[in-house]
């Protein structure tokens, strides 16, 4: 069930009344069975391995901590096995098998791919059970003896596809606690969905067909296109990826559920560290504290902390996919922080030219990410940069009489109406950083009631309605 659509504006509604109107005892069974119907509506057979991960890691959980010493130590890389193995199959089968498959000598013997769909946000509740044993071996949180409770943890539908990456210590007692209406609670959070709901059915969906147009017909354009597409598309996955998580956090928060945020306006930062820390803060949160640390951190040397660096990112890239483009990807993020750690890259600039080399270079890393395969990033990469073409600033497709038919794709007033969106949301980014709509988080008044009113006109006058999945949904 996706965010952006009628079904789940009635499963909202109707989950959110029963869930106020039953007592407190009955509630975690309504959100479980909830969070089931939710997950089922993509494909239902699915449901059956998040099954099979939840009884194994509710039950390696309570071994871990009744245990010590290495047989504690087994029950936790049972877990994490089963966890990475499924993972593994559903995800990087193919993947693999189609990179050896290209290393033999013959076609006779090949391996034969599965014939699998990847399960909607295999990734994000993987990490996120992974996460719970981590945190049970190392002592920092009990093991959950309610198995209807540590399935919801896993299961909650808000943040069930895409997050936020919940820690067990963050999210488990708030299932337990009785949650009460409370007017301003309710307010806020539903601030939040309609705020995520402009981010994704006005900006991202409206900057993909542009994306789009340009990567599934890249020879007729040249340049400037493949510049604005590109730029289009650093917007676009913001937008639909933070736009998710808004909606998740402001129906978790609807219900009395308070998650964690997951972007601080990422673009605003000054270098591709910082990027890291405003960017999917959930995920390179778990990356540090699971990953990073483990390898030593940064009390190593500094060929050990670039290796480090280097492995985080690449391992990075490829949870976000399996193909060598997300692993360039998360590389050249690596690569980069890399070279700002050392001393001979490491100088003081303005921040203006911080703001626009971290973005130009993130920009850049993006082109991997959208790509379908290596060849198509590098070719566009050619395309974009390719200064000397006499065609350099063409936007447009020709009708038959030689006139402009289309902008990218778009009507001339609806592309200029997609690229006045990007300022837009940079300006709404900067005011928010500097707390400029603190008068929109006050009690409601006649002005935060207007405002919000012409959000949901907006929302339907200007919103592409063509049902798009999420992006991280793939994930």
């Amino acid at each position: 069930m996706l965010f952006n659509t009628f079904e789940f504006l009635v499963f909202f509604a109707i989950s959110t009344l029963l869930f106020f109107t039953i007592k407190h005892k009955y509630r975690w069974l309504l959100l479980l069975l909830a969070s089931c119907y939710f997950y089922m509506y993509f494909i239902p057979i699915y449901i059956l391995i998040l099954f099979a991960t939840i009884i194994i890691d509710y039950f390696a959980g309570i071994w871990i901590e009744k245990s010590d010493g290495i047989v504690r130590k087994r029950f936790l890389i049972l877990s994490l096995i089963t966890n990475v193995g499924i993972l593994a199959v559903f995800k990087y089968y193919n993947f693999f098998i189609s990179n050896i498959n290209e290393l033999l000598p013959s076609s006779s013997s090949h391996f034969n791919a599965l014939s699998i769909i990847l399960p909607v946000g295999l990734s994000f509740h993987t990490f996120q059970a992974m996460s719970y044993t981590i945190e049970v071996y190392r002592g920092n949180q009990k093991a959950e003896r309610h198995f209807g409770i540590y399935a919801l943890y896993v299961m909650f539908y808000p943040q069930l596809v895409a997050g936020p990456i919940e820690r067990p210590q963050n999210i488990l007692y708030q299932f337990y606690e009785e949650k009460k209406v409370e007017f301003d609670r309710i307010i806020s959070g539903l601030k939040l969905i309609l705020l995520g709901l402009v981010k994704k059915v006005i900006i991202a969906d409206r900057l993909a067909i542009v994306v789009d147009e340009v990567y599934a017909n890249p020879d007729s354009y040249t340049g400037i296109g493949f510049v604005i597409a590109a730029v289009f598309f650093s917007f676009q996955i913001y937008c639909d990826f933070s736009g998710y998580s808004d909606i998740a956090i402001g129906s978790a928060k609807v219900l009395g559920f308070d998650l964690m945020k997951n972007f601080k306006q990422p673009y605003f930062a000054k270098s591709i560290s910082e990027f890291w820390t405003r960017w999917h803060i959930s995920l390179s949160t778990w990356f540090r504290d699971y990953l990073y640390i483990p390898l030593g951190g940064n009390r190593v040397s500094a060929l050990r902390l670039s290796m480090n660096l280097l492995i985080v990112f690449m391992v990075s890239g490829f949870w976000h996919g399996a193909n060598w483009t997300f692993i360039v990807w998360g590389g050249i993020h690596g690569v980069l922080i890399i070279l700002s750690n050392s001393n001979k890259f490491n100088f003081k600039t303005p921040n203006i030219l911080g703001y626009i080399w971290t973005f130009t270079m993130v920009t850049i890393a993006w082109v991997f990410f959208r790509a379908e395969n290596l060849d198509v990033a590098i070719q566009y990469l050619s395309r974009m940069f390719a200064m000397s073409e006499s065609s350099y600033f063409q936007l447009t497709k020709l009708d038959i009489h030689g006139l402009p038919s289309t902008y990218l794709g778009l009507p001339l007033w609806k592309f200029l109406l997609t690229c006045f969106l990007v300022p837009i949301l940079l300006l709404s980014d900067y005011l928010v950083s500097k707390n400029s709509f603190i008068w929109l988080k006050k009690k409601p008044s006649i002005y935060s009631y207007l405002f919000y009113s012409l959000v949901v006109v907006s929302i339907f006058v200007f919103g592409v309605f063509e049902t798009k999945q999420f992006i991280y949904f793939q994930f």
